[in-house]
């Protein structure tokens, strides 16, 4: 199993406008009560009327409030091990580049790695960290160009 295969993708069940609206106000909920106090404890309703108390760390709490946020948006859920590692291959299908441009930025040092053997290793965070630079570094370049548009007075 490859670690983008390990990686737990959930897309967010189609949900109604009324589940939507749910899923907001349960979120609303849960961040206020982080805000407000060292909350560690939900109480749940179950159809029966019955009203259990489940301890969780806030910690948790603030997962399931971000859960709740993307899922009324919409939004795919990708939950990820934290010291999660990727090969080459599999971190160039996460930045969506070639293998060949990851060797390169691994190799002049602009993307962290370890050796495992013969190959290379790649660690989660620090490949988002990279896309995120990436990502800057793109936006700076497309507003040069922007800027550039200007000065020549060819704006849009």
């Amino acid at each position: 199993m490859t670690a983008l295969e390990k990686v737990r993708q959930v897309l967010p069940p189609k949900m109604s406008p009324q589940e939507v609206e749910m899923a907001r106000a349960a979120q609303r909920c849960i961040m206020a009560a982080l805000e407000h106090s060292r909350a560690a404890a939900i109480t749940l309703t179950i159809s029966n009327g019955v009203h259990p108390t489940v301890e969780l760390p806030p910690a948790a709490l603030k997962l399931i409030g971000q859960l709740l946020g993307a899922m009324s948006e919409g939004r795919p859920i990708t939950l990820m091990p934290s010291k999660q590692e990727f090969s080459t291959v599999e971190a160039a299908n996460f930045l969506n580049v070639s293998r060949p441009f990851v060797i390169k930025e691994i190799e002049e040092g602009r993307l962290p790695h370890r050796k495992v053997g013969r190959h290379r290793r790649v660690a989660f965070e620090d490949l988002v960290a990279y896309g995120c630079e990436m990502r800057k570094r793109q936006e700076g370049a497309l507003e040069r160009m922007a800027e550039n548009a200007r000065e020549l007075g060819l704006d849009y």
